[in-house]
């Protein structure tokens, strides 16, 4: 995903704010707790750990799943 071209979830969102709504997720949602958060997500800790640094791009279906399951769960990243 290129940050400043392409649209996740129907909505302009850059890698560094991708990176926000996950770090927030992770934190609030599941106090740091990165293997939870990675089992809830369907990913692997190692690449929830890679998004976060910016080594890997955030894709599409994890912005959308974590916006899902954070309204499910009532978790506020926005």
């Amino acid at each position: 995903m290129n940050t400043s071209e392409n649209n996740d979830d129907d909505n302009e969102i850059t890698q560094d704010e991708a990176q926000e709504l996950l770090a927030i997720f992770c934190s609030d949602g599941f106090d740091n707790d990165f293997d939870e958060a990675a089992l809830v997500l369907g990913r692997p800790r190692r690449e929830l750990e890679d998004f976060l640094s910016g080594d890997e791009e955030i894709d599409d279906d994890l912005i959308i799943k974590v916006r899902g399951i954070a309204q499910t769960r009532g978790i506020e990243i926005d």
